[in-house]
């Protein structure tokens, strides 16, 4: 595995150049150290995230991209309905088999100030976010067993899952509501597995201008992370780079009463403990 633990991937002030990164500070919430200026130090990578060797060589964030390039991810995987008080607010049986649509990699994104865009076709009043931990296959894997399936984790960090809810009524199938450009952030940090050795000990929040409007535990998750890649791997290679969006607790916007909707110049904020807060900003795409 490789020798990193958190893990950025970032433009440098030194050379305005690509790197990946270790943090120095690995106890800071560097999503938020972005948003307020603050100077993040890390330790470059040498190879890739699969890998990568840390070295003694340090350089300073001058932005923060997604931990994961499009490059490298092959695969973007998500879980519907996963969350036991997510399925009562939306008054639905639990499911007795995981929920799987899937996202282009073309809506994959960043932390800010990578924003999330709006499309036209969905300022209508109805986009919604869904704070998420994702996951990161790290190794190429089929028919994976339970008690094996946490070897195949190469880390874990915070994601968005934003979704037009009008698109996303209209028809059966999720993926297109949920995969216009720029609708799955993650990030800021990818943190190891080694790290975190158990993904249901998780707090997650979101935060909306400032308001927490999420706020779970991924104890609560219907099919935990063992169940879920073992299911998703049955007859199917869960190749390295795949992406597992693992599903969100309640509180979408969707449900809260008023609604609440990610409109043009928002802040949207997902917290999740041990791995700090993706934060994003709302743009609406003006052409």
């Amino acid at each position: 595995m490789p020798s990193w633990t958190h893990l950025i991937r970032f433009i440098a002030v030194e050379d305005s150049q690509v790197h990946l990164g270790q943090l120095v500070d690995t106890t800071r919430d560097v999503g938020r150290d972005s948003v307020h200026g603050a100077e993040i130090a890390a330790y470059i990578v040498k190879g890739t995230i699969f890998d990568g060797r840390v070295t003694m060589e340090v350089m300073h964030v001058k932005q923060l991209l997604s931990p994961v390039s499009r490059d490298d991810c092959n695969y973007i995987r998500c879980l519907g309905l996963n969350y036991v008080d997510h399925a009562k607010e939306a008054s639905l049986a639990l499911p007795k088999s995981p929920t799987l649509f899937s996202k282009p990699r073309t809506s994959l994104s960043g932390p800010y100030p990578a924003a999330i865009n709006i499309p036209k076709c969905a300022q209508d009043g109805t986009s919604d976010y869904e704070a998420e931990l994702c996951l990161v296959i790290g190794k190429s894997g089929c028919d994976i067993p339970e008690d094996e399936a946490l070897d195949y984790v190469l880390g874990y960090t915070a994601s968005n899952d934003v979704s037009a809810r009008a698109m996303q009524l209209e028809t059966t199938q999720w993926g297109f509501s949920k995969g216009f450009d720029s609708s799955c952030p993650i990030g800021p940090v990818l943190v190891s597995s080694s790290v975190i050795q158990d993904p249901q000990t998780l707090s997650i929040k979101a935060v909306h201008n400032g308001t927490t409007v999420q706020d779970g535990h991924t104890k609560d998750m219907i099919f935990n992370v063992k169940k879920q890649i073992s299911f998703l791997s049955q007859g199917t290679t869960l190749e390295a780079g795949t992406l597992l969006l693992t599903g969100t607790p309640a509180g979408i916007g969707f449900f809260h009463d008023p609604k609440v909707v990610l409109n043009n110049g928002d802040e949207i904020s997902v917290e999740i403990d041990q791995i700090g807060t993706l934060v994003n900003k709302v743009r609406y795409e003006s052409r």
